[in-house]
């Protein structure tokens, strides 16, 4: 099967300068050689810590940042290629909903003016056609349409991320990067919008790139899940075999630190050390080796490269080493991500 987006050595540097003159004193390395492979009607979930490149990771991809390195590929066109107005066809395909979703809205415009702008701009609607293309966008997500005549600041915060929703399915894209869609809501809510995004996949065949912290909601809507660790990805697993055998220290902290509801319960878990080292200065060999548990010599003067280890690609010198370990089972032995993985199989069991 052809995939649908394909990233290969996708790199965003940012440089940083001081001074009157303005002068380059430094880069930040926000995202370093990614590549990955999502067919249609997949779901890949980039996960990882606050300033991990997760964001900057879906911005590039649509070429909101531009690569400083790298190829993007949409079907068979090439993003990093195109020029401006080739790159305004190619982003019909390519949409984002964003983490705030006021913020993303303009508060000068209605509902219906928000979501007809797109669908003129593009030619998918005519003056004569617009409103009721804009009628079946709100139905599609659960909007009534009486809201298309209210502004961004009469909703509730789910209701604008389903606002923000509409407004990406305007332009009949084939990929959306979900930019931490939930992560301002309720928990209820966020139930629904997972859901509806769900169920949006199963209705229009769309893929998405999911960019979340939270590991429930990825363990409920995501195939597979890349991990990133300093604008790396250190693994990728589909989404089972992650969570059940995490086979990257990282990825095993990451499982672990979710918060647990019982202080008494005895945990196994990783010890980690110091903090994040900042991308101003990257540490030599594995990145993640300053606060690794089980670092060797190795680990401080070579950097590992992604390899197949079972069903993940790992980059890891101590990969096989890992799994085996007691901690292994983390998602298992963490009973706060299991609960919020209950809710939320409850709401799409109510919605269905």
């Amino acid at each position: 099967m052809t995939a649908l987006l394909k990233t290969e050595g996708l790199t965003k540097h940012f440089p940083v300068r001081r001074g009157v003159l303005r002068r380059q004193v430094g880069t930040v390395q926000a995202v370093t050689d990614v590549s990955f492979e999502l067919g249609s009607n997949e779901t890949l979930a980039i996960v990882g810590e606050s300033g991990c490149g997760k964001s900057t990771l879906g911005r590039a991809l649509l070429r909101l940042h531009e690569p400083s390195g790298g190829k993007v590929w949409l079907q068979d066109m090439d993003v990093t290629a195109l020029d401006k107005r080739g790159l305004r066809e190619a982003r019909r395909h390519m949409q984002i909903i964003f983490q705030d979703p006021f913020g993303s809205l303009n508060p000068r415009m209605t509902v219906r003016e928000t979501l007809a702008e797109p669908l003129l701009l593009h030619g998918l609607a005519t003056p004569a056609t617009v409103r009721a293309e804009t009628d079946r966008l709100i139905d599609l997500c659960g909007l009534s349409r009486w809201h298309a005549e209210r502004y961004p600041h009469e909703f509730s915060g789910g209701q604008r991320q389903r606002v923000g929703i509409a407004r990406a399915l305007a332009t009949r894209p084939k990929l959306i990067i979900c930019d931490e869609p939930v992560s301002a809501l309720d928990v209820s809510v966020q139930a629904q919008i997972v859901n509806l995004l769900q169920d949006l996949q199963s209705e229009l065949g769309i893929a998405y790139v999911f960019i979340s912290h939270d590991l429930a909601v990825v363990r409920h809507i995501a195939g597979k899940v890349a991990v990133m660790y300093l604008g790396r990805v250190v693994e990728e697993a589909a989404t089972e075999d992650l969570f059940d055998a995490p086979r990257h220290p990282y990825t095993r902290i990451l499982i672990d630190s979710a918060p647990r509801p019982d202080p008494t319960a005895i945990r196994h878990r990783l010890p980690v050390k110091g903090g994040t080292p900042s991308a101003l200065a990257m540490p030599p060999g594995c990145a993640f080796h300053p606060r690794c548990p089980l670092a060797i010599d190795r680990c401080r003067s070579v950097r590992p490269e992604l390899r197949q280890v079972g069903q993940s690609r790992v980059a890891c010198h101590l990969a096989e080493k890992v799994v085996g370990m007691e901690a292994g089972r983390a998602e298992a032995e963490n009973p706060a991500l299991t609960r919020r993985l209950a809710v939320l199989e409850r709401a799409r069991a109510g919605s269905a």
